[in-house]
């Protein structure tokens, strides 16, 4: 079952990346590809990615970047998030699935119910206009603010030794992971409600890794497919990131492993309400109105 379960992940991704490099050629023969520094965002990518693979997550830093050095207009943050992790996050869940043992029933409905929300969720999102965009940026950033600092101060359960679920608990997990993938389309990370989920229901918290990403993998390609396609996403930062992106997985997973990140996570909670309020700052100008 596993096998089948990363031989479909394999197809799926590789679909979405021939169409994203076709999409990024396509640009690049034309010059349509966005002004940025593909080496400035690369560096976002490589950091983000990096403390992604240890459990941080990489939406929510990655959009406080982006935003702060002006390296991609608000309107396709969404969509640039979504793309640029893709093949990140897939090589993420690759290396997780294979070394934590996880319940496969609990596994496989949880990241069917993440990707479905993701189809949803894409083409809603993708169809937005910048003011809707910078509102539900600023909303979503808040919440996964406060997830994380409830979780640093310990007000979510610390999770129990259980490696799957069933009955209830699993339809709970179910639909809760069909409204995270949802909402991961607008820029809200799945990390650390996932997470939050995953201690709620009592399971242990390693098992966190491989469903909170295995459920990005899966979604990530499916959601990302239609960003593409909708053109609703910058090309130049979104390959950089993922270039720089799988160079930094790879180096966190295999040779740094761990780090003390305590800290650090205190520091990406005060970024996140940082651009949180940059978000509702931007909502809050009026639009420019060209002759």
């Amino acid at each position: 079952m596993l096998i089948a379960v990363l031989s479909a992940l394999g197809l799926l991704t590789l679909y979405f990346a021939i169409i994203f490099i076709k999409d990024y050629m396509l640009a690049s023969k034309e010059g349509r590809l966005e002004k940025p520094s593909f080496f400035a965002t690369g560096a976002v990518g490589f950091a983000t990615n990096f403390f992604d693979t240890l459990g941080i997550g990489s939406f929510a830093p990655t959009t406080a970047l982006l935003k702060q050095f002006k390296l991609t207009n608000d309107r396709t943050i969404p969509g640039t998030l979504n793309v640029s992790c893709t093949i990140p996050v897939v090589l993420e869940a690759f290396i997780f699935i294979t070394v934590i043992k996880v319940d496969p029933i609990t596994l496989i409905g949880m990241l069917f119910a993440a990707t479905v929300g993701a189809i949803v969720g894409a083409g809603f999102v993708a169809k937005l206009d910048v003011k809707k965009i910078q509102l539900a940026m600023g909303v979503a950033l808040l919440v996964v603010a406060f997830i994380m600092l409830a979780q640093q101060l310990k007000m979510f359960p610390s999770g129990g030794d259980a490696i799957g679920l069933s009955g209830a608990k699993l339809i709970i997990a179910i639909i809760a992971n069909f409204i995270l993938g949802a909402l991961m389309t607008l820029g809200i990370g799945l990390y650390a409600p996932c997470m939050a989920l995953v201690f709620a229901l009592g399971l242990s918290p390693t098992i966190a890794f491989p469903i909170m990403m295995g459920s990005c993998a899966f979604l990530m390609p499916a959601a990302s497919v239609k960003f593409v396609k909708e053109g609703a996403y910058d090309r130049k930062a979104s390959m950089a990131i993922t270039i720089f992106g799988v160079i930094a997985v790879l180096i966190a997973a295999y040779i740094v492993k761990s780090l003390p990140l305590d800290i650090l996570k205190w520091l990406v909670i005060v970024v996140i309400i940082y651009t949180s309020a940059m978000m509702f700052k931007s909502y809050s100008k009026p639009v420019e109105i060209k002759a």
